[in-house]
């Protein structure tokens, strides 16, 4: 079986109305049909890889590749988790994980999208609560960091509703100018205070542990 030899494919977060996995084939090809009918509204650049811009079929293959490239990539000590969030059994987004030694640092940051048709229902915070929980209570995380575009008001009150914390700004060059994004940082004390939407997490095996470089 594939969990035997890819233990994260048995790892499910489960929240009040979403449940966060590893996407089979075709439910990763479902994921890109989601992507490919929009994640953002025209004219809006929420992310630094204008990829949300692209033509409806480029855009369902940008998701394909970085899943896999993600997986294929995959390290105890650099590693990139994308999980598939699916409501009443339809896809409706990726949350992200991503983090260098972790084992180490304790440290990773997050990053997510939401299909068009499924945003302003509370599902993107929902999301990031789920993941919260994954990392800080199952895998012993002691910092989560979150980026935004200063523009970007539905992450940033994402992030701080969640108990996030200013934690200074970065510039990068977008289509040949500057642009300027929040950091923001949010202790595992922060989490358990601001800690309210109930997560159940299945499969974390010490198998999954060793593969994010958390044992010890």
């Amino acid at each position: 079986m594939l969990i035997d030899h890819w233990p994260l494919a048995g790892l499910r977060v489960a929240s009040p109305r979403l449940e966060l996995r590893l996407p089979t084939e075709g439910e990763l090809a479902q994921v890109a049909g989601l992507a490919a009918r929009g994640v953002h509204p025209p004219r809006e650049r929420p992310f630094l890889t204008p990829w949300g811009e692209l033509p409806p079929a480029e855009r369902a293959r940008h998701v394909l590749q970085m899943h896999w490239r993600s997986l294929g990539r995959w390290t105890a000590r650099d590693w990139t988790l994308s999980l598939a969030a699916f409501h009443e059994g339809r896809a409706v987004g990726v949350q992200v994980v991503r983090a260098e030694e972790f084992g180490i640092r304790r440290e990773f940051s997050s990053g997510s999208w939401l299909g068009l048709e499924h945003q302003g229902r509370g599902l993107g915070t929902e999301m990031r609560a789920a993941v919260l929980h994954l990392l800080f209570d199952g895998l012993g995380a002691r910092f989560a960091t979150s980026v935004a575009f200063t523009d970007n008001h539905a992450s940033l009150a994402v992030s701080r509703k969640l108990g996030y914390r200013e934690d200074g700004i970065e510039r990068d060059v977008l289509d040949g100018r500057v642009v300027e994004s929040r950091r923001l940082r949010l202790s595992r004390e922060d989490w358990a205070r601001h800690a309210r939407v109930p997560v159940d997490v299945t499969g974390l095996t010490d198998a999954c542990r060793a593969m994010v470089g958390a044992t010890g």
